[in-house]
């Protein structure tokens, strides 16, 4: 950031500080550049300013959601000269809720800012770029969203139930009754959803409700005192009405109501349907997850005979692919639960030729048994923290092909700087689209061994 502190002025010791900015002030701005999550950027008066909804070149009234130090967080209240770019943004919540940041750029914009972000980290963190950039892996740009955690909040001085999703930079609440980016299969039970909960007869005991759409439909409720027997005959009804299944969340792990219910998502080009719980880990753009899947598996170009490791495996969405066409898959997770999940989800699957084994994955693997033999290819897919400790250590794998699936493209720079120094070179990235209208960035990269 140094290179950009321009305008900024530090005070000699017993120098008076600048009057903090309070929030709700207006200012007239006009937008330098776009930051990396999106965000238009200005230095005035010797404070950089975020502005949320702003585009390059624009010149807007911004209103101050937060001020420390040197930073402002704004959001965009008007647009007095718009950039080009800009389209009207396709929600009717645009501005208020958190959700969707940069809804008012076209989409093939959004791909390109993201495009831009994964090579400013390559470049920057690593020094490098990869010899061939493959083109964006993305799908529709609305109706994608699989999964949702809708934000529930008793507001005893009004006497109302709040329903709906986090507000920009604050913890308040927007109504939504129509979300653009949920399935088509969510979108009545959003919109029904606030006026069932508003029935029942302790609100200030629900906690959040997630939505989920997979080969069920499936509503949790998260709830802080027991339910009544009337408020539990409001909440079955209202998913039956909607053929869902219905989860409660109370003291310890969610359970449905019907012991026999089961969640799931398919894999349709292998022929794979792989279950699991609310809370475990599941990618919310089916599509473009089973397109991830099947690129991951092309850049790695596994053969019949060999023996690959799969790493931050889950409950299987890469693993039991591989093993389709692998002779073993070596699968490790930190989780316990999720290992015995997906171990539970390939003998459903009538696959027998894929290990699943628990490990902490912030530690190298060397002393690891089944890391003994090596493998001729590693894929990992590691949270926003990056995978920095395994991939100290994967050389001695021996592997000569290793695709990186990342949902943080700065932590995949740093851990790119460590295969680098191991004799691995970057052959190939490109950027995944899971999260189109927002400025969240997951990339692939295939390195080879020298």
């Amino acid at each position: 950031m140094a290179k950009h502190e321009r305008g900024l002025r530090f005070q000699p010791t017993g120098g008076s500080r600048a009057p903090q900015i309070p929030v709700g002030k207006k200012q007239r701005l006009t937008i330098e550049r776009l930051a990396n999550d999106g965000r238009g950027i200005v230095f005035f008066e010797g404070r950089t300013w975020f502005v949320n909804g702003a585009l390059a070149g624009e010149e807007v009234e911004a209103r101050v959601l937060g001020a420390h130090g040197k930073i402002v967080e704004a959001r965009t209240e008007r647009v007095f000269t718009a950039s080009e770019l800009r389209r009207p943004a396709p929600c009717a919540h645009v501005g208020r809720c958190g959700g969707c940041s940069v809804q008012h750029l076209p989409h093939a914009e959004q791909l390109a800012l993201k495009q831009r972000m994964l090579a400013e980290q390559l470049s920057r963190v690593a020094g490098v770029e990869p010899q061939e950039w493959a083109a964006p892996l993305s799908g529709p740009e609305f109706g994608y969203r699989r999964r949702a955690r809708v934000a529930v909040r008793w507001d005893a001085k009004a006497k109302h139930l709040e329903v709906g999703f986090r507000a920009v930079a604050s913890q308040d609440i927007v109504a939504i009754d129509d979300c653009p980016v949920l399935v088509q299969a969510l979108q009545p039970i959003m919109q029904r959803l606030p006026g069932m909960l508003r029935r029942l007869s302790k609100p200030q005991a629900l906690g959040h409700v997630e939505l989920f759409s997979g080969t069920s439909i499936a509503v949790l409720l998260r709830h802080m005192a027991p339910l009544s027997d009337a408020d539990l005959l409001i909440l079955k009804e209202f998913c039956s009405f909607h053929e869902a299944q219905l989860w409660l969340h109370g003291e310890g792990q969610p359970e449905p109501v019907e012991a026999d219910s089961v969640l799931g998502f398919r894999l349709e080009q292998w022929d794979l349907e792989l279950a699991y719980r609310p809370g475990d880990f599941v990618q919310v753009n089916a599509g473009v997850n089973a397109a991830m899947v099947a690129q991951a598996l092309e850049w790695l170009a596994p053969q019949p005979d060999e023996r690959v490791l799969d790493l931050f495996c889950g409950l299987g969405n890469f693993a039991l692919p591989l093993a389709r066409q692998v002779r073993e898959v070596v699968a490790v997770e930190g989780v316990q639960a999720m290992v015995e999940r997906a171990a539970a989800n390939a003998v459903s699957n009538d696959l027998h030729n894929a290990q699943f084994f628990q490990a902490d994955l912030s530690q190298p693997l060397t002393d690891a048994e089944w890391a003994k033999q090596g493998f001729s290819a590693v894929l990992l897919d590691p949270p926003r923290d990056g995978a920095l400790e395994v991939v100290r250590k994967l050389a001695t794998l021996k592997a000569k092909r290793l695709v990186y699936v990342s949902c943080n493209p700065a932590t995949l720079a740093r851990d790119t700087v460590e295969l680098v120094k191991q004799g691995y070179r970057l052959k190939r990235a490109g950027i995944l689209d899971m999260f189109p209208q927002t400025a969240h960035v997951e990339a692939m990269a295939l390195f080879e061994a020298g």
